[in-house]
């Protein structure tokens, strides 16, 4: 698929009622409206095709940098690249569907830890939403890696921006759900913590209570685990 062929299925497929939706979270650049079900269609015709990626990120429109980090190629993508297009991002949709790419890639722990410091709400929420991804996927971690982090979560969490601190509470949980030392640490760590109040706009969005929502993920891992061993 072309850049302009991209360009006009979007365009196509993406409705009013969409528009309001995405500004309702947060979104004000241009963009056409595009539902994620429809960008998941999009992504399966195209599969990984990491130059138009880069193409539909120039663009500069909402819904065609979303589907550029569903089609990026992360063996392909360079750490100076992620440097230039985290500095684009213009609200929590996009920085998440970023976040997730840029976890697939081998520069996820630097970018994690440089971005992390940053006192942008946007390039701060993508160091810690590519945290999680960390604590979730990188196996050769120890234990006192993320034990510093959740000090700092600690520390800082009420006085960081406002999206930044959605993002360090999920970090909160995502490092609880790697060992049970750290569910312990995480755990304390979050009682201190106490509430963590996000202005989440006009949507009915809400930020989980890290304990609970860790409790709740491991009764869901511990039942899944159950119904393959059943199976």
């Amino acid at each position: 698929m072309t850049y302009a062929q991209a360009m006009k299925e979007l365009k196509r497929v993406g409705t009013a009622q969409n528009r309001k939706v995405y500004g309702r979270h947060g979104v004000t650049v241009d963009m056409f409206g595009v539902s994620f079900a429809n960008l998941n269609v999009l992504h399966k015709q195209i599969g990984t095709d990491h130059a138009l990626a880069v193409e539909l990120w120039d663009s500069g429109n909402h819904d065609a940098r979303v589907l550029a980090t569903m089609i990026a190629d992360p063996e392909q993508m360079k750490s100076a690249t992620l440097d230039v297009w985290v500095k684009d991002l213009d609200s929590y949709v996009v920085t998440d569907a970023f976040s997730t790419m840029t976890g697939k890639t081998r520069y996820a722990r630097k970018k994690a830890e440089k971005w992390a410091k940053s006192r942008s709400e946007w390039i701060g929420r993508a160091g810690w939403s590519v945290m999680c991804r960390v604590a979730a996927n990188d196996g050769e971690l120890k234990d006192d890696y993320f034990e510093r982090y959740l000090a700092t979560i600690e520390s800082d969490i009420h006085k960081s921006k406002n999206r930044v601190r959605d993002a360090m509470n999920m970090a909160v949980i995502n490092i609880a759900l790697r060992s049970s030392k750290l569910e312990k640490k995480a755990v304390s760590a979050a009682k201190r913590i106490g509430k963590v109040d996000v202005d989440h706009g006009q949507t009915s969005c809400k930020t989980p209570d890290a304990i609970d929502y860790i409790e709740k993920t491991k009764k869901y891992r511990k039942n899944k685990a159950a119904r393959k061993t059943v199976c």
